[in-house]
């Protein structure tokens, strides 16, 4: 996007003057990385972002990026070119996975996570992994049901709670999804 300085990420002059935390610094240089025609320098980052933050500290956030892998660098003289490692939706999937990882009780976290869902986001996930099973074993397929060692059960109208409308989704063979022990099933 040529020389087009890339907005005013820290709103007004006064805004701006007040410390940015570093998740916002992260965000801004990652959107600035995202518009970019391609790799770019700190350099070229830094004038995007208005030129109020020293070329220091985006190296700062830069590498700091590199180290959780949201980025990705090359060598051209003496500089770096960076490029963003994914989308914006892979770098939320690897900000949920970070989050994920960094929690002693792993199921315990996806299971609450996935009790929390939507009805359409729940279905778009029983979706996904349904597609992920039709592709091929993976360390999913080697969960047990919420019954216990065996095939996940499919769910027919006469198992629906009282006044359901209509069964729930029942996941693929062999899968036993987190939302399914948090509903009881």
């Amino acid at each position: 996007m040529g020389g087009k300085a890339f907005g005013n990420f820290g709103g007004s002059g006064r805004e701006r003057a007040r410390r940015r935390g570093q998740g916002q610094l992260e965000a801004q240089v990652l959107a600035a990385l995202h518009h970019s025609p391609g790799p770019a320098t700190a350099a070229w980052v830094q004038e995007r972002l208005g030129g109020d933050l020293a070329y220091t500290t985006v190296m700062t956030i830069l590498s700091r990026l590199h180290a959780k892998q949201a980025v990705t660098r090359e060598r051209s003289g003496r500089a770096y070119l960076w490029t963003p490692a994914a989308d914006e939706a892979g770098l939320a999937a690897l900000r949920m996975r970070r989050v994920l990882d960094g929690e002693p009780d792993r199921d315990a976290v996806l299971t609450s996570f996935v009790s929390a869902l939507s009805a359409h986001d729940e279905q778009l996930l029983r979706t996904l992994l349904d597609r992920d099973a039709a592709d091929g074993p993976g360390p999913a397929e080697s969960l047990p049901a919420a019954d216990g060692p065996g095939p996940a059960k499919n769910l027919t109208t006469a198992d629906a709670p009282a006044g359901a409308e209509e069964p729930p989704a029942a996941p693929a063979p062999g899968r036993h999804h987190p939302s399914d022990e948090a509903r009881g099933g």
